[in-house]
């Protein structure tokens, strides 16, 4: 077998490994609706919140009324964001609204504790959007509506987001009421918080930038400790005009509070600056055990 067709054998099997995470992160979102939110009068955000809604209101399935709302956005999203994100996205959101079908009469898990409906709702749904989202599909045409707002509006993304969901929660009281769009908000809340979870990982990146008395010491020190490599850059003081070497060091977020031990050890009055980075590849990054 030549290396050209090794590559596409690889770029094959990836392709189904994503589709079928994809359609199994649309059966676990299926289950968290009909299973925990919807039978508790409770309703998720987004156009799936919409779909909810309707489907009560008229009785028509779930399942169609996901697929129908959605076609706008997949349209969208092949235009704005690209057309793989638009296949793997249409094959989310069709899973999702056959899943909603097959599921319809599945038992009902947690009925009554409003709570724990809220949480357990969305931590599943959370987990299965995230999924689909992690290998480059969507559940959901909201998030594309808004990408496409931000951009003609002076509002970030997350803005958007949070604004059109605020007119779908509307929407959901007056099927479900005050509490349960309330509910509903909630439960979108802790979905979101996982999706990030499981779109990012656990062991997300940081960056760290530190001006330290012991820039040298302090590098050695992180890697020997961490096994992580740093760089230097020379910073100028506006007020002194000193020269610093500032470090940059990439982390796991699980080094995290190793890593600031090691900088108090050897200079507890270090300049630090740490923040989140969105994507870390190349390098020789990856997890080292920590001494």
């Amino acid at each position: 077998m030549s290396a050209t067709d090794t590559k596409r054998k690889k770029i094959k099997v990836k392709t189904l490994l994503r589709t079928l995470s994809i359609i199994i992160g649309a059966f676990i979102t299926a289950y968290g609706l009909e299973a925990v939110l919807i039978p508790n009068n409770v309703s998720d955000g987004g156009i799936t919140g919409i779909s909810i809604v309707g489907s009560q209101l008229s009785g028509i399935p779930l399942g169609l009324l996901i697929a129908l709302l959605n076609i706008p956005f997949v349209y969208l999203g092949y235009k704005q964001i690209g057309r793989s994100f638009a296949i793997y996205s249409l094959i989310g959101i069709a899973s999702l609204a056959y899943a909603t079908t097959v599921m319809h009469h599945v038992p009902t898990i947690v009925e009554g504790d409003t709570l724990l409906v809220t949480v357990i709702g969305g931590i599943i749904i959370g987990i299965g959007m995230g999924l689909a989202l992690r290998n480059g599909g969507a559940l959901d045409g909201i998030d594309m509506l808004a990408v496409l707002l931000s951009r003609k509006l002076p509002f970030g993304t997350s803005d958007m987001i949070l604004f059109l969901n605020v007119f779908v929660f509307i929407i959901v009281s007056f099927v479900f009421g005050l509490k349960g769009a309330f509910l509903s908000g909630i439960a979108y809340f802790i979905a979101s918080k996982v999706i990030y979870l499981v779109e990012e990982g656990f062991s997300g990146s940081k960056t760290y930038k530190i001006i330290s008395r012991e820039p040298e010491l302090l590098v050695q020190t992180i890697y020997d400790r961490l096994g992580r490599n740093a760089t230097y850059s020379i910073v100028k003081g506006a007020y002194t005009n000193e020269e610093h070497k500032e470090i940059t060091c990439i982390i796991n977020r699980l080094e995290d509070s190793k890593m600031k031990e090691i900088i108090y050890e050897i200079d507890s009055n270090a300049f630090i600056v740490v923040y989140d980075a969105a994507e870390v590849r190349g390098g020789s990054f990856r997890k080292r055990d920590i001494h």
